[in-house]
Parts: C-alpha cells; structure tokens; sequence
C-alpha cells in the first residue's frame, strides 16, 4: 500500500484531521463499550424487585400465612411492582430524550446563527486537546464544512452527550419489566422449594448476587466487590427492618 493509496490522495495532515474530526481518534473507546440501557435497566430492576421482596417478606411472614397465601401476597406485588419498573423506565427514557432533542435544536440553531462564535468555540476545544498550528486548522475546517458532523462533535465535545447511548426508552422499559419479572420469579421459585423465612433470603440473594455479577462482567468491572457491595446493602437494610420490627411488634 502507497502512501498517496493509503491517505486517499490526500495530504498526512489532512487526513488525520479529517479522521480526528470524525471522532475515530478522540471518541472510540479501546476498552469496551459502556452498557445498554436496556441491560443495565435489566439489572437495576432485578435487584431493587429482589430487595424489596426480602424486605417486604420480613413484614409478610409474621403474619404466620398459609403457604399458599403468602405465595399469592408476594405475587399480587410483584406483578404491581413490574408496572411502576416498566412505567417509571419509559418514562425516564422519553425525559432524557426530550432533554437531549431540546439541547440537540439549541445548539444547531447556535450553528446556523452564530457560526463564527462556534468556530472559535471549536478551535478552543481542539486546542485545549493539545492540538495546534495547521493540524488545529484543518480539523477545524473539515468539521465547518460538514453541518451534521459538526453538530455532533459539538453536542459531545461541549455539552457532554453521547448520542448513540441513548435506547428508545420502550426498550429501556422492557428490559426493567423483564429483569423485574425474572428476579420475581427466581424469589418466588426458591419460596415455594424451600418455605419460610430461608427460601426467601437465598432466592432474593441469589438475585442479587447474579445481577451484580453480569452488571460487573459486561462492565469489565471485578464481579466479587460488585457482589459483595451489593448483598452486604442488601443483608445491612433486612436486618434494620428486622430489627425495628422485633423491636416494635414483639416486645410483648
């Protein structure tokens, strides 16, 4: 392969300009991507549905019900609870989109009305990069000529907003409803094979545990402390409730 082959006939420093202005340089990520939404919301759900199953069992239980009342009990909640996940998900979503399109209109009218201010808040930016004389130059004018590159540099290097992480909240929700669902069932299943008081800790632990660990594995992150962090809260908030409840409804 030529030089000229290689740069596509185009000078060395224009081409790493131009590669630098489409962010191949200063955006891509060496190390692994950052997690979906929908997994992360996946995750998120299965172990706030976990936690709240273990807290709400050391009320439920000392009522003394029927297996089969008290199985009934935690799954008119589960269900309840997977559509607030579901609900308040896509929600949140649709939020962080209409914040991002407000900000994406903004900043393109600030474009089209004020180019020369955004050519200089632009050379700024490459600037403080490191990037100067005629490599800064070009960068800057591969990006003014390209109105739609420009914009998304501009919204990710100004405001700090990367555009492709942002799912359609409909996923985000469905992956919340799914990981809420999933954590209900593995809780439930453990109820029901070992009755009382142990089902319910291991099945909500459990959980736990496994959500922390695929959270911690997609995110390249140590899966032991994550599990650890995470159960321990866990464990730390049911013995509060248990103790306050000792404490308030069986002093006689």
């Amino acid at each position: 392969m030529t030089e000229n082959t290689h740069f596509t006939h185009k000078a060395p420093i224009e081409h790493v300009a131009e590669k630098l202005a489409e962010g191949k340089f200063s955006t891509v990520e060496v190390h692994g991507t950052e997690i979906p939404g929908h997994f992360s919301a996946a995750a998120d759900a299965a172990r706030e549905t976990a936690v709240v199953l273990l807290l709400m069992s050391c009320l439920i239980l000392s009522f003394k019900l029927p297996l089969l009342s008290l199985t009934l009990a935690l799954i008119i909640f589960s269900t309840g609870w997977t559509l607030w996940k579901f609900g308040r998900s896509a929600w949140l979503g649709w939020s962080r989109l209409e914040r991002l399109h407000r900000l994406v209109k903004q900043e393109k009218w600030e474009i089209d009305h004020n180019r020369e201010q955004e050519k200089m808040e632009l050379k700024d930016l490459y600037a403080n990069k490191g990037f100067e004389g005629k490599m800064l130059d070009h960068i800057v004018e591969v990006l003014m000529a390209d109105g739609d590159r420009l914009l998304r540099v501009m919204v990710e290097e100004e405001l700090g907003l990367k555009l492709e992480s942002h799912e359609h909240p409909l996923k985000q929700a469905c992956g919340a409803g799914l990981g809420a669902i999933a954590a209900a069932a593995m809780v439930l299943t453990c109820q029901l094979v070992a009755p009382g008081f142990q089902g319910l800790v291991i099945g909500s632990l459990g959980t736990i545990a496994a959500a922390s660990a695929l959270s911690a594995y997609y995110e390249q992150n140590r899966m032991i402390p994550a599990i650890i962090w995470n159960g321990g809260l866990a464990i730390l908030a049911y013995a509060w409730v248990y103790f306050l409840h000792e404490f308030f409804f069986r002093q006689g």
